[in-house]
């Protein structure tokens, strides 16, 4: 089965994912975390990549970046992705039993504007949103608690946003998602759809060749021509 197409353009916004093969832990302990930042922060000194927003959860990954380079993205996901699993497998000895991720990441393009916004609120709340602590800053595995240090800690991993954050930010990312934001987030990240205003989701649907993306999944319903009223029987 082919695989379906990706965007991976220079100065485009995207949401990228990758979930741990059979949602199995891949993050144990929190030198598991510190380890994966350490790759984070190696794979964005050697690629031209801009890290906006993450957050690393126990059995997967959510990252908002823009390549600067054309194809850039996979180049670093698949530096971060195979130098996770050779470490990983190193430190649990777990080498030849199986892959550690379930697929190839996935990601969606996202418009510059207010869906932006909503995409990195999703990223991080995500551990709120699993009940995982109280309030979203509390998860020291993301950007939001990355963001709030005074002075930042090492490794530096973020970079400046392409549009300024809306005014109290946490607070906004504390507030749930509407079902709509959540179910327009769920299915981008489902297909690979672009998320944004639909005109720009269409335009930008056919120049990256993602119309495939948009369409509905599962074979086409067959059509059967209608009978005449006047025909015999």
């Amino acid at each position: 089965m082919p695989r379906s197409p990706r965007a991976d353009e220079a100065g485009g916004l995207y949401h990228v994912l990758n979930r741990a093969n059979m949602r199995l832990p891949i993050f144990k302990k929190e030198l598991d975390y510190v380890a994966f930042e350490k790759i984070l922060h190696e794979a964005l000194a050697i690629h031209q990549i801009e890290l906006y927003c993450f957050q690393l959860m126990p059995n997967h990954y959510h990252l908002v970046l823009r390549p600067l380079v054309d194809g850039e993205m996979s180049r670093f996901m698949g530096w971060v992705g195979g130098t996770h699993t050779m470490r990983y497998h190193s430190h649990y000895h777990t080498s030849g039993q199986g892959h550690l991720y379930q697929q190839r990441y996935k990601s969606f393009p996202i418009q510059d504007d207010d869906h932006f916004f909503v995409v990195c609120r999703y990223v991080e709340r995500n551990a709120l949103r699993a009940e995982m602590v109280v309030r979203a800053e509390d998860w020291r595995w993301g950007s939001l608690w990355h963001w709030l240090q005074k002075p930042p800690v090492e490794p530096k991993l973020l970079s400046p946003w392409p549009i300024s954050r809306l005014p109290n930010w946490v607070d906004r990312v504390n507030e749930p998602l509407t079902q709509s934001e959540l179910d327009a987030v769920r299915l981008s990240a489902q297909r690979g759809r672009p998320l944004g205003d639909e005109g720009w989701v269409n335009t930008i649907a056919r120049r990256l060749k993602l119309e495939s993306t948009m369409r509905p999944r599962g074979r086409p319903r067959v059509r059967f021509p209608k009978q005449s009223q006047n025909k015999k029987a």
